[in-house]
């Protein structure tokens, strides 16, 4: 920056000094040339000090993950999956296979592979037909439990809804596992969060479709947005389906988010959505829940999520 310099004429000899109206017009030109520099500067974001500032916010850093691999006690909250229903007879619960709590030494539950050691408790308080919304309740009756941690599986219900319409909004989805969260978090602030990502359905879909027994129980109401027209592969019978496969994986990239905030919670990584479950694994009265052999499968890619290190 040019500097302005008085024209005072202080050097001795025989220059003569400006005269007043000169050196009027010279200090009007200093005034003019500052008050320019300056609003220059605050044009650009400058500052007289030279500071800058870009107005950018750095992105808040993850919390710092605490994690134990071997809780002493388990509480389980979540859908008719977690229930183990028609895993053991038509239309019924089955608590007794359920890969989070059971006690079926042929699933070898989680509770099973965590707590045998210890010989520690576990608790179901999963509900059959439950949807996000009933998540809050579940996760209070957990915490009066006291246990080290709980598993969750949460969502299928939501997706699987008469007509995609109907499906619960992401947003919603959101809101219904932030505030189950924050309700653990009141109770139970050190308890862990194990949470499994909502299976694919439009998979469940292509592993029965052949079968006619499936497509028979399937035209009974289950899971309607994408068993319903079981038989139709037409464009909009795939867009239907391909709806709902979209709104399941923005479900579990909600999870995958909101956990990440929790310094105690843990995702699976997609492992249940991207599990190829096949016939073997699904229940023979309706196709589409997990049978015994598919409750250990969820039992086991629970555990290695849980016991692995990260």
């Amino acid at each position: 920056m040019s500097e302005c310099r008085s024209e005072s004429g202080d050097r001795t000899g025989s220059r003569t000094r400006p005269s007043r109206r000169l050196r009027s017009r010279s200090a009007l030109a200093c005034t003019a040339v500052l008050a320019a520099t300056a609003t220059l500067a605050a044009s650009c974001g400058g500052s007289s000090s030279g500071s800058s500032n870009s107005g950018s916010e750095k992105p808040k850093p993850s919390p710092t993950r605490i994690w134990d691999r071997s809780p002493d006690s388990l509480a389980a909250v979540g859908d008719s999956i977690t229930r183990g229903f028609d895993a053991c007879s038509v239309l019924s619960d089955c608590v007794k296979v359920s890969w989070a709590t059971g006690s079926e030494p042929e699933v070898k539950s989680l509770a099973h592979r965590l707590l045998r050691s210890s010989g520690g408790k576990s608790w179901n308080y999963a509900k059959t037909g439950a949807v996000i919304d009933d998540l809050a309740g579940q996760m209070l009756k957990a915490a009066a439990a006291k246990p080290e941690m709980v598993t969750v599986m949460s969502g299928a219900n939501d997706a699987c809804a008469k007509n995609p319409e109907d499906m619960t909004s992401v947003s919603d989805y959101r809101a219904g596992f932030k505030r189950a969260l924050r309700v653990l978090r009141a109770e139970r602030p050190t308890t862990q969060v194990y949470v499994s990502s909502v299976p694919d359905l439009r998979r469940l879909w292509e592993v029965g479709k052949e079968n006619v027994l499936a497509k028979q129980v399937w035209k009974l109401g289950i899971c309607q947005s994408v068993l319903k027209d079981s038989d139709a592969t037409d464009q909009a019978a795939t867009d239907r389906r391909t709806r709902v496969r979209d709104r399941v994986k923005a479900y579990n990239s909600v999870l995958k988010d909101e956990c990440a905030k929790d310094r105690r919670c843990r995702y699976d990584n997609g492992a249940v959505f991207s599990y190829r479950f096949t016939k073997s694994e699904l229940s023979k009265w309706d196709w589409f829940h997990p049978n015994k052999k598919g409750q250990g499968k969820l039992a086991e890619l629970a555990y290695e999520r849980i016991t692995e290190r990260r």
